[in-house]
């Protein structure tokens, strides 16, 4: 059982990210809602998260940390999808460059990722595992190649339990296995013609 919160009419209607579609759309937006300081952490791969994540932070005046893991994953698509499936495997939380310094000064957190292999990347619990989001409002988006959210607000749940954990925006975004699949096709196709 997780402790996620489903909205309310009203709170999808006052919802930041509705406030951010408005501020896109040119209308005039209050620079951050009521109820204290805001953080947006991400983590993101390809960039698409990142720019989600940046949006957020404009839009709403908030701080913005990004989540990178102390070792970088291959630049290799292929080599961090088999590296990453081994953390989930053995549980591996791998460790992080940086740290929020006073998580405990933001009443609410705006989480980004990417779903990695139907669930949560291992960084993103490493840093649910390094930050105590205690009373914490937990506002997700996430990003995904076509398959959904997977188990990821189970995991995000279990690991920060004692959040408010709410199901933000969701976006399927341009899968990068299938653009280097394509690319691979085109290169070869090319090569056979020379």
């Amino acid at each position: 059982m997780t402790n996620i919160q489903r909205p309310t009419r009203r709170e999808i209607l006052m919802s930041p990210f509705l406030l951010t579609a408005a501020a896109t759309a040119g209308t005039a937006v209050a620079a951050a809602p009521a109820g204290g300081r805001i953080l947006v952490a991400f983590f993101s791969r390809s960039g698409n998260t990142r720019v989600i994540a940046g949006q957020i932070s404009r839009t709403l005046g908030a701080d913005i940390f990004e989540i990178v893991p102390a070792q970088p994953y291959p630049a290799d698509y292929f080599a961090t999808v088999d590296q990453a499936q081994q953390e989930r495997e053995r549980g591996y939380a791998p460790p992080l460059q940086a740290t929020v310094a006073a998580m405990d000064t933001y009443e609410t957190v705006y989480l980004g990722f990417p779903i990695w292999g139907m669930t949560a990347p291992p960084p993103v619990r490493s840093f649910l595992a390094e930050h105590d989001l205690s009373g914490t409002t937990l506002v997700l988006f996430v990003t995904h190649g076509g398959f959904g959210l997977g188990d990821s607000l189970a995991v995000v749940s279990r690991h920060a339990p004692q959040a408010r954990l709410v199901e933000g925006f969701v976006m399927q975004a341009p899968q990068e296995r299938q653009t280097v699949e394509r690319v691979m096709e085109w290169l070869d196709q090319e090569e056979s013609a020379r």
